[in-house]
């Protein structure tokens, strides 16, 4: 399964240690990473990923690879800033959420409006509330791999 995993690019400590835990989780499932190929939630996610030998791909805002996050398997410059969004959405089959600001907001926009199944990680944490059949919650890295079980399970 491709899953997008999008959130903050200045998380504390603790969001972007369940993203490295997360990253680490997903890769010997054999599920492709997708992110947005920068700091922060896309790093932690990226890093444990790549420690692992998994597959993770970084859609970038820019026009060169330089501004990727040095632990991405291959990165995809768009030129398009923060339109690269919808392109990140699209390629999931999953979407997994941890707190952002606007451009997350935006995404998880896209995904609801495209019938992405999204995972809302710590939904305590985040700055609006998401609800619809396609979302799920989660607290912590558990019950993320739980709801990804599930989910792949009936595909």
């Amino acid at each position: 399964m491709q899953i997008s995993v999008i959130g903050s690019s200045a998380p504390d400590d603790a969001m972007y240690q369940l993203a490295y835990e997360l990253g680490k989780e997903l890769a010997p499932l054999g599920h492709v990473v997708i992110n947005g190929g920068r700091g922060g939630i896309m790093e932690g996610v990226s890093r444990g990923v790549k420690e692992m030998g998994g597959l993770v791909i970084g859609i970038l805002p820019g026009d060169t690879r330089r501004s990727g996050n040095g632990h991405l398997s291959a990165e995809v410059v768009t030129g398009m800033g923060e339109m690269r969004n919808f392109l990140l959405v699209l390629s999931g089959d999953l979407i997994i959420a941890f707190p952002g600001s606007y451009g997350t907001v935006s995404e998880i926009s896209f995904s609801m409006r495209n019938n992405k199944r999204i995972i809302i990680v710590r939904p305590d944490l985040h700055e609006y509330q998401v609800r619809g059949a396609n979302v799920l919650m989660a607290d912590g890295l558990e019950e993320i791999m739980n709801h990804i079980s599930g989910i792949y399970d009936i595909r």
